[in-house]
């Protein structure tokens, strides 16, 4: 490459600066972790149970709410808002790094997270999943609604609930 796009030139927290992507460990340019390559869509809570299954069987379980930074162009941007984080599961994770995890998820795994949204602006999600590596890797999200009964239930029941004993 030529030397103007060496991105050593330039503080580690420049926006301009896209590091190189690379999978080689010893590499001295910055790593990027990888999207999931999931194409998530919203689940439909079908029972309290299912979906106090679903929490037992994921690393993590947040409640989150999503903005949308970015309406004018295609590329839609995504934030977390650091405030409306309910921590139902952390699993291997600490409870102050799960934000800066799902912000990470929200900015690459933009497909999985423009299909949650479903064009909205706005929205609370109960988001599920699992911890791979370095990233998070949502494989379960439910739209935080109060016609959604059986999710409320869920999260409420959540705090009391003990998961069986998984087979391994």
């Amino acid at each position: 490459w030529p030397e103007i796009l060496n991105c050593n030139k330039f503080p580690a927290d420049h926006e301009l600066c896209i590091a190189a992507v690379s999978t080689d460990e010893n590499s001295s340019s910055r790593r990027m972790p990888r999207a999931s390559c999931k194409d998530c869509e919203l689940e439909e809570a079908s029972t309290a149970r299912e979906i106090l299954e679903n929490l037992c069987a994921n690393d993590f379980a947040v409640k989150i709410r999503i903005l949308r930074k970015n309406v004018t162009t295609t590329i839609s941007d995504f934030d977390l808002d650091p405030s409306r984080v309910e921590v139902l599961k952390h699993g291997p994770l600490l409870r102050t790094e799960i934000p800066a995890r799902l912000q990470q998820w929200l900015d690459i795994d933009a497909t999985c997270v423009h299909n949650i949204m479903r064009g909205t602006h706005a929205g609370v999600f109960v988001v599920s999943g699992e911890v791979q590596s370095d990233k998070v890797v949502v494989n379960k999200a439910y739209a935080w609604q109060k016609k959604n009964r059986n999710l409320h239930q869920a999260v409420r029941r959540w705090k009391h609930h003990r998961c069986p004993e998984q087979a391994g």
